[in-house]
This record gives structure tokens, sequence and C-alpha cells, in this order.
């Protein structure tokens, strides 16, 4: 089959991630595989893995947005894909307006993938436009029902997230040569509680509950530092700027560090002592705490939207309240003077990878033979 999946661009993040699995795992089947976006630096990876890309501004909250439309319709007529698979709603809006004026007898199967709760309005109602609408986990199917009740429950599809549990091993060590180079250029680390908190810099993340809670446990005694990891959006450079200010005002300066885009996240993650999920608001999935929790490290996240889900079956002692900072760094106080907690290996992995492609291939599937 032809496949093309559409979202705003290529830099990072769970919905990027997923468009490359997805893509490298079509090819590796022969299928065709083509990826629409503004662009990013994920293109070069994407085309090595066997796709094809096709750059067009479907990125842009614009009315001049509505300019793609028409080229969007002749790209579906001139590419004949069997599938079209939106992941945002923006290009989900562009792809419907020009899918929905091609010949219903002929014209491409449509999926939407819900990755967001988003504010609930007519905006937003465009994720459930699709033939099949494809969740990322079970609180999307809640989301969806009980905000667009006109949406039939029978086109929906619960596919987690997932990870390779042989990449992210239970008990995974870096290599000593990977050791020696980060001990080398990261020596504030050393006797320290490394505490990581992954995540784009964004007010939603909860990188301001970081900062404070390592000012609590350093007023404990404890030698807490805190590792922030992740890129700091373009349209978000206030924000990051507020939370520098914020380190320094809570007197974290020299035991808080930033590290922006890294392709060695798992090794980072194995050496942190522990990893947090701090978010305000509840999100729908969260792959970087499940490469974590795959790993066996200990994680502390509030327990809303899907990481509560994780936190259920791989480590409810690590679950805490909602935007209970106080709860987070008693519970971090805990398990420093105690040790951190084991988690022991799941008898059989509940969010893996392999899981996630083929219940994709099979949504694919079932659409086309049910034409």
């Amino acid at each position: 089959m032809k496949v093309i999946q559409l979202l705003p661009d290529l830099n990072s993040g769970g919905v990027e991630r997923g468009t490359l699995e997805v893509a490298a795992f079509l090819a590796s089947r022969g299928h065709q595989s083509l990826v629409v976006s503004n662009g990013g630096r994920l293109v070069k990876r994407l085309q090595e893995e066997g796709s094809k890309h096709i750059t067009l501004p479907v990125h842009k909250k614009s009315l001049f947005s509505l300019l793609q439309v028409a080229p969007l319709r002749k790209l579906f007529r001139d590419e004949a894909p069997d599938i079209i698979h939106v992941r945002s709603r923006l290009p989900a809006w562009l792809t419907w307006l020009a899918w929905k004026k091609m010949d219903p007898r002929t014209r491409p199967r449509l999926v939407t993938t819900t990755h967001g709760l988003h504010s609930v309005n007519r905006y937003s109602r465009i994720v459930t436009c699709g033939e099949r609408l494809i969740g990322v986990s079970e609180c999307v199917r809640r989301y969806l029902l009980e905000n667009y009740p006109q949406t039939n429950p029978e086109l929906i599809r619960i596919i987690p997230r997932g990870v390779d549990p042989a990449h992210f091993s239970h008990g995974y060590q870096p290599p000593p040569e990977w050791l020696a180079t980060w001990n080398a250029e990261h020596p504030q680390f050393a006797n320290k509680f490394l505490i990581t908190l992954p995540g784009r810099i964004t007010a939603i993340k909860g990188q301001d509950h970081l900062i404070k809670i390592v000012a609590r446990l350093r007023k404990a005694g404890i030698p807490a530092h805190g590792l922030i990891l992740g890129d700091t959006h373009p349209k978000r450079r206030k924000f990051g700027n507020t939370l520098r200010e914020m380190i320094v005002r809570e007197g974290v300066a020299e035991h808080l560090t930033i590290i922006s885009h890294r392709n060695d996240v798992r090794e980072i993650l194995a050496v942190s002592e522990v990893v947090l999920s701090l978010t305000h608001i509840p999100e729908t999935f969260g792959r970087v705490t499940l490469e974590a929790l795959s790993m066996g490290r200990p994680v502390a996240a509030y327990a809303h939207g899907g990481v509560k889900e994780q936190m259920q079956k791989f480590f409810p002692e690590g679950a805490i309240a909602p935007d209970d900072l106080e709860a987070c760094a008693t519970l971090l106080e805990s398990w420093y003077r105690k040790g951190p907690p084991t988690l022991q290996p799941p008898k059989e992995h509940p969010y893996t990878l392999q899981a996630m492609l083929e219940s994709t291939l099979a949504v694919y599937e079932e659409l086309l033979s049910s034409r």
C-alpha cells in the first residue's frame, strides 16, 4: 500500500517520533511511505529509513494556510495513496478540506491520530474527521466521547505509543566510554542525587516545579541536582528566560543544569537517580516516562492523563496527585534517605513499539478491506 502521513514539521517530539517509526516500519514491509511536513532536522533520517518527504507549509496557524488545500488535493490525486494519516489539527483541517471534495468511491481512506488533549472547540473537533480515529491512550477515548458526543465510538482504535524493550531494556547500563565522556563534560553531577525532567521547555511541562523541588531538597541537606533535558521552542523563549530567572531566585543556579536536544536520552535516563513527569495538565501518553520505566528507573509523576495509566501498570509507588509539589519533594527525600525503590521487570511488557506498529498497520488494512 501507499501511505501519506501529515504533521506540522519534523524537528523533535513524540508526534514526530511516532511518524518516523511508522514510516520506517512501512518501508521495511515493502509499502510506499510518504510524509508531508514543513521540514526539519529529522527529514534526513526519514529519508535514510526509506520514506519520501514532501515539503509543504502545513504548520502555520494562519488563513493563508488555506492556500495549501488545492496543492494537497493535487498531491493526493497525483500520488494516489491508499491511506492518508493526519497527526495534528492544522494539517487535519487542510487535509480534510482537500479530501472531502474528492470522489468518495476512489479517494484515499482517512485516518486521524489524537496525540493531545486539546482545548475543546470547533477547531479541535477536526480530530474526529477520520474514518478511523486512533487514540494513544484510554484517556483519549474518554476525551473524544465526552467532548465530541457525535463521535462514533466504533471508529475509535486505542493504540498506545510503545518502546522497544530490547533498546530500553530493564537494568540497562551505558557503556564505559559514554560514561567517561559524560562525567568529563558534566563534573557537577558527581556524587549528586540526579533528578531528570525530560521534555520541551514550555509552561505545561513542570520545569518550574522541578526548580522549587531542588531548592527544597537542598535545604533538607540532600545533594540534589536537577537536570532539565529538552529544547526551548522558538515561540517559548520568554518562558525559558523566566525559568532561568527562577533558578537564580530560588538559589539553585549551581544545582540545576539545562541540556537541549540529545540523541543519547536512553543513557541519560539510565544514570539518573530519578526521572520526573510534572506536567501541569494531563498529557495523552508520555513516551520518555515509559522509556525510563521500561529500563527500571524510578519515576515520580503527577498521575493524570496517559502517564497515570503507565504508573498504575508499572510503578504505582511513584504516582503523585497532580501539581502536589510538596508531596513530590517529600517522596524524593524519602527515596534519597532509604534508597530509590527497585522496579521489577513486567512479565509481559504492556507497551511495545512492535505492538504499536502492527496495530497501526492493522487499522490501515481494516480500512482498505472495508471499501
